[in-house]
């Protein structure tokens, strides 16, 4: 039972290594191929991922919820659309590189729309993109696609508005009075677990608050600065 439960919370990670088992037995050239790729792909990430954890957690410290809300939430109409564009089309490094910041943005009161902005342009219309592909394929080539492309996002982005709900994101979940834990948005990095263990532990790969009786507010304030997408949150007033 417990092997069979393993298999079920790494479900994923099982698929991908039954694929490479298979393709090594019916091709193993296409299988060395595939794990040099992979690596090549880990290492890219292990590079660049904590770098965007730092930048997301200064931006949530920099930038007030009122502000995020004023730019890029549900009211902010014309002014979000083109803010979004612009994040996206400036930002650098592959688009997953996007999606802590998008957890914080959302957090902090940007829109679904403006959220689906910003990573559909981070992904087709990044600057350096644009400058390569004008190169390769032509000024002309490249202005036409920008334009219909940036068409096709905005239209995009208000289905997506329509169908996907805030609450369909994952969201902060109150565990215990005036604690709460996004394990939604929770990426598994452990250092909540490991600067407060008497707190905080980790179950399948997401945070996750203990019973308790007292708190150690210093320990808890070191706890939530670091979270690198701000899943933890604790508000005294509140109770269960």
């Amino acid at each position: 039972m417990t092997m069979i439960k393993k298999v079920k919370e790494n479900l994923f990670l099982v698929v991908v290594a039954l694929a490479y088992m298979v393709m090594f037995i019916t091709s193993p050239a296409m299988g060395i191929e595939s794990v040099k790729s992979s690596g090549y792909y880990i290492k890219e990430m292990l590079m660049i991922m904590p770098v965007i954890f730092i930048l997301t957690a200064l931006l949530d410290i920099w930038i007030p919820k009122e502000r995020i809300m004023q730019y890029l939430g549900k009211d902010s109409k014309v002014k979000g659309i083109f803010l979004s564009l612009v994040v996206g089309s400036i930002s650098a490094g592959p688009v997953y590189a996007a999606f802590p910041m998008c957890v914080m943005l959302h957090k902090k009161g940007a829109s679904i729309r403006n959220i689906v902005i910003i990573l559909s342009s981070w992904a087709v219309i990044k600057i350096p993109m644009l400058i390569n592909e004008a190169k390769f394929l032509g000024p002309k080539f490249m202005c036409i696609r920008w334009v219909l492309t940036i068409i096709a996002i905005i239209i995009f982005s208000w289905m997506a508005d329509k169908i996907i709900k805030d609450n369909d994101l994952p969201g902060e979940e109150l565990t215990q009075a005036g604690l709460h834990i996004n394990r939604g948005a929770c990426l598994g990095c452990t250092l909540c677990a490991n600067n407060y263990p008497e707190l905080f532990e980790m179950k399948n790969k997401k945070a996750l608050v203990k019973s308790y009786k007292t708190l150690d507010m210093d320990k808890l304030e070191n706890v939530t600065k670091s979270c690198p997408v701000k899943a933890i949150s604790y508000n005294e007033n509140k109770e269960m």
